[in-house]
């Protein structure tokens, strides 16, 4: 982790005080959201995504695509080092659990060799919830 973004550590209620209800339910106890229910699944906007907890970037737009599962999609974090992967054991089968790097909050999952036509056949299934697009400055 660089100086530029140091780790964040909060205690459960410092996080339950600065997110609201489902964010925290989704990003510090490891929800799902509702599938087709979060506001970048279909958004287009260029820009970077970044985590609702702290701020740090973890996915670019041009990263994004339609994957057709009812969650935002990308084939790749902004950054190797921007997200951290867990072995997830939940709901009888085995998956590999995204978080946060920097302040580790659940983002959702990635899976790896489904077939999609990208550059690493991952698809890292992120809750909207999870995350804040901050958009391209299209003013020149």
């Amino acid at each position: 982790m660089s100086e530029k973004n140091p780790p964040v550590n909060r205690s459960e209620e410092e996080w339950r005080a600065i997110l609201d209800p489902e964010a925290f339910a989704v990003l510090r106890q490891g929800a799902t959201e509702r599938p087709w229910s979060g506001e970048y699944v279909s958004t287009t906007t260029r820009g970077v995504y970044r985590c609702r907890a702290c701020g740090a970037v973890l996915f670019r737009s041009e990263h994004k695509f339609d994957s057709h599962c009812g969650w935002p999609s990308f084939y790749d974090p902004a950054d190797s080092s921007a997200v951290t992967l867990h072995e997830d054991h939940s709901l009888g089968m085995v998956r590999t659990e995204v978080r946060c790097a920097r302040c580790d909050s659940h983002l959702g999952h990635v899976f790896h060799g489904e077939g999609y036509p990208t550059p690493t056949d991952d698809r890292y299934c992120i809750n909207s919830v999870a995350l804040t697009l901050e958009a391209e400055d299209t003013v020149e």
